[in-house]
C-alpha cells in the first residue's frame, strides 16, 4: 500500500515537471509575432507624425522668436537697419535669398556670405556662428519699404520692417529659397509629417520702425490712401 502511494506520488510528480517544461509551440511563436508587427505597423505612422511636428513646432517657436528679437532690436536701434536694395512697396517683391553652399556668419551679426540680401545671425545653439549643419540656428532675411512712396530710407517718417526667417541648414545647398508671394504662400507648417520644407521661410512678418519721435501722421505718410 505504500509502494502504491510512493509510486502515484511519483507519477504526479513527473506529469507535473513534464508540463512546466512546456513552452510555445513555433507556430505560437510566428503569431504572436504577426501580431505585434501588424500593430507597430498600424501606430508607426502616428508616432512619426508625432515626432515631426513636434520638432517643426519647435523649428516655428524659434524662428518667431529669432524674428521677433531682431525687430525690438531694430527698433531699439541696438541692430543697425537692414540696406536698403530696392524701391519695392510688397514684402513679396523681395527676392528671397540665395543659398550658395556657404554661410559665413558671426553670432547674432549680419552674414558676409551669401551676399546681396541683409541675413543675420541668430545663434540658438551659442556656438559662435552659425552653421549650415545645425538643426536651431536661424537666419533672418531683412528689408525695408514704404508702402506709399518707396521712399524707405526716409528716417523722418519711418518705415516698413520685413523679415523672412529661414534654417540655416537651408543655406548648405546651392538654390534660391522661397518666399511667399501674392498669390502663393510658402511658409512652412506647423503640423508636417517630414522634415518639413527646407528652402521655405518658417516665419514671415512686418513691423513699423519710426526712427525718430513717432506721430499718428507718420503712420498715415506710410500707407497708401492716407488716414481720411
Amino acid at each position: 500500500m505504500i509502494f502504491r502511494k510512493k509510486a502515484r506520488k511519483q507519477r504526479l510528480q513527473a506529469a507535473c515537471l513534464s508540463f512546466n517544461q512546456e513552452g510555445f509551440t513555433i507556430i505560437e511563436s510566428l503569431v504572436a509575432i504577426i501580431v505585434v508587427g501588424i500593430l507597430l505597423a498600424a501606430i508607426a505612422p502616428v508616432l512619426s507624425l508625432s515626432v515631426a511636428t513636434r520638432v517643426q513646432s519647435r523649428r516655428v517657436e524659434l524662428a518667431t522668436q529669432a524674428a521677433r528679437s531682431y525687430i525690438d532690436a531694430v527698433r531699439t536701434q541696438r541692430i543697425s537697419a537692414p540696406v536698403e536694395t530696392g524701391s519695392s512697396t510688397t514684402p513679396s517683391a523681395y527676392s528671397a535669398p540665395t543659398a550658395t553652399g556657404t554661410l559665413t556668419c558671426t553670432a547674432n551679426s549680419y552674414c558676409t556670405a551669401p551676399t546681396g540680401t541683409s541675413l543675420y545671425c541668430v545663434d540658438f545653439d551659442s556656438s559662435g556662428s552659425c552653421e549650415r549643419t545645425s538643426l536651431s540656428d536661424m537666419i533672418v532675411q531683412a528689408f525695408r519699404y514704404n508702402q506709399a512712396n518707396s521712399n524707405s530710407n526716409n528716417a523722418t517718417t519711418g518705415y516698413v520692417l520685413g523679415v523672412r526667417v529661414y534654417r540655416a541648414d537651408a543655406f548648405k545647398g546651392s538654390t534660391t529659397l522661397l518666399k511667399n508671394t501674392s498669390t502663393t504662400k510658402t511658409t512652412q507648417n506647423t503640423f508636417t509629417g517630414g522634415a518639413g520644407q527646407r528652402t521655405a521661410p518658417l516665419v514671415e512678418m512686418t513691423a513699423d520702425i519710426n526712427d525718430t519721435i513717432p506721430k499718428y501722421s507718420d503712420l498715415c505718410a506710410r500707407f497708401s490712401g492716407g488716414c481720411n
